[in-house]
C-alpha cells in the first residue's frame, strides 16, 4: 500500500481513498500517478467492495501537475510517461466513485475529478483547468471531458483563460452534483457512498457501464444497450429481492448476486 493514497473504510462496502501529498497540495507526479492507478485496479477487483470516495485534503484535492516534474521535458519525455495507463485504470473501473473537493482541483485534479461519477464540491473549492498559462495544454482529458460536461462555450472560457471557478460556480454550470459547505464535502460524499453500496451493486455497475458506453453513440445504439442491460438484470437474486421487499413492504437486503 503506498503511502501516497491513504485507505479506510468509513461504512461498509465503501472505500475512502485520500491523496496524501501535502507538501505539494496533492500535485500530480509519476509516483502519484502510479499509486493511482494501482489502488484503482485492486479496488477494481475486490468483490465486497461496491462504493470509492476519493478526496484530497482540506487545501487541495489536487492542484495540478507537478511542474518540477514537467518543467524541463521534452515531448519524447512526455509521452514516455503515458499518463493514459493512470486515467485510464481509473476510467475503467465498474465501481461507482465520488469525488470529494475541497480546496483547489485545477488541471490534472479537475481531469481526475471529472473520472468520478458523482462529484461533491465545498463552497470554497476551486476548480479549474489553468493549463494555458504555463505555456500547455489539458493532457488528461480536460479538453474533452469538460466540453461534455458543461458545454462548449463555458468549456472554452475556462480553457482558453485558465480561470477557474468557485465550487458554487461549478455547481452552476453543471460541473458537479452538489455543493455543500466546505466541512460537510467529505461526510456528505461518505454518506452518498454509504447509500449507494446499500443498493444492488450490479444494478449500479449497468448503470455506470451503460451511461459511459452510450454517451458517444448514437441515440438507437445507447438506447439498445441500455436495454439489454435493462434485460440482464432480471435473473439476478438482488432483483428478485428488491422487488419481493417493495411489495411487502420491508427493507430489501442486496447481495450482489
Amino acid at each position: 500500500m503506498s503511502d501516497l493514497v491513504l485507505q479506510e473504510n468509513p461504512a461498509p462496502s465503501v472505500r475512502l481513498l485520500r491523496i496524501n501529498r501535502p507538501e505539494a497540495r496533492n500535485a500530480l507526479n509519476t509516483p502519484l500517478r502510479k499509486a493511482l492507478a494501482e489502488t484503482f485496479a485492486k479496488a477494481s477487483k475486490e468483490p465486497d467492495l461496491r462504493a470509492i470516495v476519493l478526496t484530497g485534503d482540506e487545501r487541495a484535492f489536487v492542484a495540478g501537475a507537478d511542474l518540477r516534474e514537467f518543467a524541463n521535458m521534452s515531448t519524447a519525455e512526455v509521452a514516455r510517461i503515458d499518463m493514459r495507463e493512470t486515467w485510464g485504470v481509473i476510467a475503467a473501473c465498474p465501481l461507482p466513485i465520488i469525488a470529494a473537493i475541497r480546496g483547489f482541483a485545477l488541471g490534472g485534479g479537475l481531469e481526475l475529478a471529472m473520472h468520478a461519477d458523482i462529484i461533491i464540491a465545498g463552497e470554497g473549492a476551486k476548480l479549474g483547468q489553468p493549463e494555458i498559462n504555463v505555456g500547455i495544454m489539458p493532457g488528461g482529458g480536460g479538453t474533452q471531458r469538460l466540453v461534455r460536461a458543461v458545454g462548449k462555450f463555458r468549456a472554452m472560457k475556462m480553457l482558453l483563460t485558465g480561470q477557474p471557478v468557485s465550487g458554487r460556480e461549478a455547481f452552476e454550470i453543471g460541473l458537479v452534483s452538489e455543493v455543500v459547505e466546505d466541512a460537510d464535502v467529505l461526510p456528505r460524499a461518505i454518506e452518498m457512498a454509504t447509500r449507494i453500496a446499500s443498493l444492488p451493486p450490479l444494478s449500479a455497475r449497468r448503470i455506470k457501464e451503460v451511461v459511459l458506453a452510450g454517451a458517444d453513440a448514437p441515440m438507437d445504439t445507447a438506447i439498445m444497450l441500455e436495454r439489454r442491460a435493462f434485460e440482464t438484470l432480471f435473473d439476478t437474486a438482488d432483483k428478485a429481492e428488491g422487488m419481493a421487499a417493495f411489495l411487502e413492504k420491508r427493507p430489501a437486503r442486496f447481495k450482489g448476486e
